[in-house]
This record gives C-alpha cells, sequence and structure tokens, in this order.
C-alpha cells in the first residue's frame, strides 16, 4: 500500500487496551500517522474514537508503547462545554487576553507579562479565528452559551489552529454542521499546519487528506492519498484478492485429484505385483527386492502429492486471509403498495406548497437553527415522534400547533409514517433489543424477528441487551430495525441527519435499501454526497423567517 514518507508525528508499537469489564477495545495496534493530514476511517466499533483518546493521554494503554513528536490536542464527537464561560476560553486564549487587558489597563504584576509571554497580538489573532468561524469579533467576551452547537465546534478547532498545536486529533467534527460550517471547516483543514488526524464519515472533508489510515481487524494501515483514492485502490486489491482465492481453490482441487489419482495408481501397482508374488512368476527374492523398491517409490510419490496439496492449501489459506468477508447490514425495505403519484404528504409555507408523492425523495435543507427537525415533527405529529412509527387512522393531518406561520401549512395524506429522529432517543433504553422492535412487528415471529435483526448485525445473545448498553451506531441499526421491520411498512419515511453516526459502509447500504424502496422519504441532511446518491427528486430550503424555496 503507497503512503507518504514524511516523518511520522505518532507512532503505535503493540498498543492494546481492555476495558474494566474485561472486553477488548483495541489489541496489539501497530502503525504511524505521518506530519500531515490524516483521514481514519473504519467501521462502527473499531475503535478509532479510542484510539484517538490514547494518543490524546485521555485513555492509558493496557500494554504497548505510544510515540509522539509533541503533545496532541483532541476535540471530541461531543463538545461538554460550560455555558457561562467566555468564547475566548474555548478559543484557549483566555489567560492570554485577560493578562494582556490587565497591563493595558495599568496593572504591572509580572505575572501578566508572563502569561502574554510573545503573544502581545493576540487579540488581533483571536478576532481573525473567531472570523474563520464565521463570528464577529464582539463573540469574544459573550459566553459560550450565545453559540449554536456548530458555532461551538468550529471555535473550538478555530482555537487549535490559533494555538499552532502541532498534533490535532478531531473526531467526527463535521457531525452537527450545517452547509455553510461545513464550508468553513474545510478552508480552515485546506490550510491545516502541523499534524492533524480526523475520524470521520464524511466523503468531502476525506477528500482533503493527505493521507488515508484504515483500522480494521486491529490493523491500522495507510495510504498516500486521500479517501477516493484509497477506495479505488481498496476495491481493487479486494478484486485481486478474490481472484487470487479461486485460483487457489482451483489449486487445492488440481492437487487433491492428482494425490487420489497417484493413490489409485500406486494401488493397482500394488495388486499387480500381489498377484505376481502369488502367482510365483519370478524367484523370492527378487520379488521381494521389487516389492521393497515399489514401497519406496510409492512413499516418495505420496509424499510429493501430499507436500503440494498442503503448498496449496497454504497459498488458499494465505488468500483467504486477504479477502474481507465483513459483515455488512443488510437492508430489505417491504413494499409499501405506494401507487406512483399517490399523494403523501403536503408541505407548504402560506405562500406556496409542494405535495409530497409516490415514490418521491425530498430533501429538506437549510442553516442550523432555522427549525427544519421541528418542521419534521409538526408534520408527522406526537404519536410518530414518541415512537418512532405511527400505524392507525388519525394520521397529523393538519396539525400544526407547534410550528408558528408562516410554517402552519403542513399535513400528511397517510397513516402509515416511519420516522428516525438525528438523536435517535425514542428508544426505551432499560429495554431489550427484542423488546424495542417487537411491536412494530406484531404478526412476525420470535424466530423469524431474530432473523430479521441478525441482518441488522444484531445477533444472538445481542438481542436480550438493553438498549441503553449499546453504541451510538448500535442504537441508530436498532432504530432503523424497527422502522424497516414495521407490519404494516410505511408509506413515508422521515429521516433527520441519518448519516451522523452511520460507518461508510452502513451508509452504503442505506443507500442500496433506499434506492429499492417504493415509498416516499424525506430528509434533512447537510450531506450532499449522501442526497445526491439517494437521488433527491425536490430539494427544499427554510430559510430564517420561515420560507420554503425550492432549489
Amino acid at each position: 500500500m503507497p503512503a507518504h514518507t514524511l516523518t511520522p508525528a505518532i507512532v503505535l508499537d503493540r498498543v492494546s487496551l481492555t476495558w474494566a469489564d474485561g472486553s477488548v477495545a483495541l489489541s496489539d495496534v501497530s502503525g504511524s500517522f505521518g506530519s500531515g493530514r490524516t483521514g481514519l476511517v473504519g467501521r462502527n466499533g473499531a475503535g478509532k474514537s479510542t484510539l484517538l483518546r490514547l494518543v490524546a493521554g485521555e485513555l492509558t494503554a493496557s500494554s504497548g508503547h505510544i510515540t509522539r513528536t509533541a503533545e496532541a490536542t483532541y476535540l471530541p464527537q461531543r463538545l461538554t462545554l460550560d455555558v457561562n464561560r467566555p468564547v475566548a476560553d474555548l478559543l484557549g486564549v483566555g489567560d492570554t487576553l485577560r493578562a494582556l487587558r490587565a497591563i493595558e489597563s495599568g496593572d504591572p504584576d509580572p505575572r501578566h507579562f508572563d502569561a502574554v509571554g510573545a503573544d502581545w497580538d493576540i487579540e488581533a489573532r483571536a478576532h481573525a479565528a473567531l472570523a474563520e468561524a464565521g463570528l464577529a469579533p464582539d463573540m469574544l467576551d459573550r459566553s459560550v452559551g450565545q453559540l449554536s452547537g456548530g458555532e461551538a465546534v468550529l471555535t473550538a478547532i478555530a482555537g487549535i489552529r490559533l494555538r499552532g498545536a502541532p498534533i490535532a486529533l478531531l473526531d467526527e467534527p463535521t457531525n452537527n454542521l450545517d452547509r455553510e460550517a461545513r464550508a468553513r471547516l474545510h478552508d480552515m483543514v485546506r490550510g491545516w499546519r502541523g499534524a492533524l488526524v480526523v475520524v470521520s464519515h464524511d466523503t468531502a472533508l476525506l477528500e482533503l487528506m493527505d493521507d488515508t489510515a484504515e483500522l480494521y481487524a486491529n490493523e491500522l494501515s495507510v495510504f498516500g492519498g486521500p479517501y477516493s483514492e484509497w477506495r479505488a485502490w481498496l476495491d481493487a486489491e479486494q478484486g485481486a484478492a478474490r481472484d487470487a482465492e479461486r485460483a487457489a481453490k482451483q489449486a487445492v482441487k488440481r492437487e487433491k485429484r492428482q494425490r487420489i489419482e497417484a493413490e489409485t495408481t500406486i494401488a493397482r501397482r500394488q495388486q499387480m505385483g500381489q498377484k505376481a508374488f502369488d502367482e510365483k512368476r519370478e524367484p523370492k527374492i527378487i520379488m521381494n527386492g521389487r516389492k521393497r523398491a515399489a514401497q519406496v517409490s510409492a512413499g516418495k510419490l505420496r509424499g510429493e502429492k501430499a507436500d503440494r496439496e498442503a503448498s496449496a492449501r497454504e497459498a488458499l489459506d494465505a488468500a483467504e486471509r486477504r479477502v474481507r468477508d465483513d459483515d455488512i447490514v443488510k437492508i430489505d425495505l417491504p413494499d409499501p403498495g405506494v401507487p406512483a403519484g399517490r399523494r403523501i404528504a403536503t408541505l407548504g409555507d402560506g405562500e406556496r406548497s409542494w405535495i409530497i408523492q409516490g415514490p418521491e425523495r425530498v430533501a429538506l435543507i437549510g442553516p442550523n437553527g432555522v427549525g427544519k427537525t421541528t418542521l419534521l415533527e409538526t408534520l408527522i405529529g406526537p404519536a410518530v415522534k414518541r415512537t418512532g412509527y405511527f400505524e392507525g387512522s388519525s394520521a397529523s393531518e393538519g396539525e400544526s400547533g407547534r410550528f408558528s406561520p408562516p410554517l402552519s401549512h403542513l399535513a400528511l395524506h397517510t397513516d402509515r409514517v416511519g420516522y428516525l429522529p438525528q438523536r435517535v432517543d425514542g428508544l426505551d433504553d432499560g429495554g431489550s433489543v427484542l423488546e424495542n422492535v417487537a411491536p412494530s412487528a406484531p404478526n412476525v415471529t420470535m424466530v423469524e424477528l431474530r432473523n430479521q435483526l441478525a441482518r441488522f448485525l444484531i445477533r444472538g445473545a445481542a438481542v436480550e441487551r438493553p438498549v441503553g448498553t449499546l453504541s451510538g451506531g448500535e442504537r441508530f441499526r436498532v432504530a432503523l430495525a424497527r422502522l424497516m421491520l414495521a407490519d404494516p411498512p410505511p408509506q413515508l419515511l422521515v429521516f433527520d441527519e441519518p448519516t451522523n453516526n452511520l460507518d461508510l459502509d452502513t451508509v452504503d447500504q442505506l443507500v442500496a435499501a433506499l434506492a429499492a424502496y417504493r415509498g416516499a422519504v424525506l430528509v434533512v441532511s447537510h450531506d450532499d454526497a449522501f442526497l445526491e446518491r439517494i437521488g433527491v427528486d425536490l430539494t427544499l430550503e427554510l430559510n430564517r423567517d420561515g420560507h420554503l424555496t425550492e432549489r
């Protein structure tokens, strides 16, 4: 696998981590990250976030060693913020800025000068960092609570750049960013100085990387190039591996057949020799000599054939190890029986309305904070919001009590709706997976339900686990299973940022499932690549005054 030969900023040597309950998070991981920009990819549960936390020093490895050329600054998936702290502290310059202002006010305390050091221009640089995050200079002295979630993430990342962190580790930084914020982050990354490791499923962000690293089955491999080039290399490598596997299987069959043929030949010769011995065709001493020679020859032939077959099997084992036999989520959506042109829902803002019908895919976009989620939940009503699925005779047609005008012209024209919220918070954390899914499929036997859950990679004893103990990706699969296995199947699927908690393989499966789904889909997403892949028919943008615009 080609990779850049830059001096590594991070080196891992047989790093392992075992949790307190005995479960293994990582085992004997070795590899390195270069001094440029690296995108770290891998399936949900592979241990990517755990690896970043180990590198940052937030976790201590059970065994092995991690070497860094400098301290690492880590930005987790979910920022835990003190909403009352100044934005300057989120930037990481609060102490320096306060010392500078104390000096400017006439306080000669030497501690202030020590705190400022050489950073006399820190305020101007902080204003520039705020501008990178899309914030005005006066936000520097305001509280973090006045920032949106996306603004807080961008400000924290801008602060890492401002402080010149030599090694930065970002864990899913685009999860809650809207399009404008993503564009700003992409600009930051393009001009990044220092080593940067980014865990992400955002393919647009991964395209900005110098290298692509993959954590797969406790092996860390690095490819010299962005995600698309790595993906093409992996697909080609796996194609060659499958070809080698097929050839190796044929070689094993051939060697086995030749060994059996050799055994047949040896047995025939032994029968002929025994017959000659029994008939005493030659003197006994001569026949005994020929028998011994035949036995030696047969042993040699057997050994040669056995060695060739063993070598062929070893080659097959090696070829099979190259081929990835990954478990993937297999999603088969039932036919919801929606005729083409059948009205499913109406979205309107008082000036204009749009009808979602038949198998249409409709995307709802807009900046964070304009009310996209509120619009969805107003449309679908409290029954769907609470359970994730609604089927009955009293759909929320015309309901508008929770959304102020002009977006009061919302109506459902079906009573079969499936809703997957952004936070996947409609599950009963105390209940098992089966207890969460079974009510949606009352006519499905427990045996069949277990078989269907296995297609979502929820197998065996895992179906009995409390949902509250599951990871974010596992919770998503449970919620998705509840929608997909519903009986009768929903005629409208409503998704709110569905790709936030999914690895790239599961996104591929969701795209494939939606391609085969014959009902209507309404999706809120900032992931343009995902929207393009599902074949959106209509894109509506919600602006800050509550109006919809067709894009």
